[in-house]
């Protein structure tokens, strides 16, 4: 069997799109792929594991393993409504010893492909860190904002869908680094440290590994913009396999770009409620309902704008 490590870390608030995400992880499982699971969160929280723990009675080719974490970032900066679990991913080598190269990912996300050909083939022997390039420098407001922290804002990898060398960071002591950085209060919170302490050791991995909203829109409006970083061949992939994120709007909490994926894993997974879903569509169209005529006419001359492109 061929075993793949993967760390997630949330609180009580995000159980259930959790099991949306690792649903749609396992639905996307080759049959000689097996996930080990492990799930971070605080010591303090008593988190809701009944239906996480349902997950691999239905998907007999995982197993899932809690870890909690420490005091250390109680007092950590939030920001945007991301909150201390956030930062537990940069404990990950620490909290999960066994092994040498883990994948790390956010749970607003959606899965469509098997991850074994992306882990195995990814060679991280002279880097800390796998990630996508968020294209940071394309935006004036970011590159006067990292110019700030003494860095330049290329190359500057998101940080929901990582690759993790576990054991070149723990000899090179950079988890000490993390800790520091992190009593900072950086605006992109464990994005900044992960990227202002693996400056020059980070590995740059294909479009599919995270795709954006940001990423998403320029692939479909501007594509000549991701050129330079992906050819089609893997921009085209991306939009067809990768691994959705949703960095923005929540598609379980309202509208955004690929809520229809979100909804067609959330139906298929063990945790759908059909209430759930009635109660959220028949709200936005009530939301639709009550709108002015201008608005209405906005919302028209939009779709006639940009969605017919």
């Amino acid at each position: 069997m061929n075993t793949i490590p993967i760390a997630f870390a949330f609180d009580n608030n995000l159980v259930m799109p959790a099991c949306v995400c690792l649903s749609s992880l396992m639905m996307n499982t080759k049959p000689d792929t097996f996930y080990d699971i492990f799930i971070l969160h605080s010591e303090k929280e008593n988190l809701r594991k009944e239906e996480l723990n349902q997950l691999p009675k239905h998907y007999p080719n995982c197993r899932i393993q809690y870890r909690t974490v420490g005091n250390l970032f109680d007092n950590a900066f939030e920001i945007r409504g991301i909150t201390t679990p956030a930062y537990y991913r940069l404990l990950i080598p620490e909290l999960i010893p066994e092994y040498d190269k883990i994948i790390y990912s956010d749970v607003d996300v959606i899965f469509r492909n098997d991850l074994s050909e992306i882990y195995h083939n990814t060679d991280m022997s002279d880097s800390y860190l796998g990630g996508v390039d968020s294209l940071s420098d394309l935006q004036p407001h970011l590159c006067e904002y990292y110019a700030k922290l003494g860095i330049t804002a290329e190359g500057i990898i998101y940080s929901g869908n990582l690759i993790i060398n576990s054991a070149k960071i723990i000899a090179d002591n950079i988890i000490e680094r993390f800790k520091q950085l992190a009593q900072n209060n950086y605006i992109y919170q464990d994005m900044d440290v992960l990227n202002l302490a693996c400056r020059g050791k980070i590995k740059y991995m294909p479009m599919e590994f995270c795709l954006t909203t940001y990423l998403n829109d320029y692939a479909v409006h501007n594509r000549s913009v991701l050129l330079p970083h992906w050819d089609d061949a893997q921009i085209e992939n991306a939009m067809t396999r990768g691994i959705v994120h949703y960095n923005g709007q929540k598609p379980w909490k309202g509208f955004c770009p690929n809520f229809d994926i979100w909804w067609e894993y959330y139906r298929k997974s063990p945790c759908f409620d059909e209430k759930f879903y009635f109660e959220f569509f028949n709200s936005k169209l009530n939301e639709l309902d009550q709108l002015s005529l201008w608005k209405r006419i906005k919302i028209l001359a939009r779709y006639f704008i940009h969605g017919r492109k």
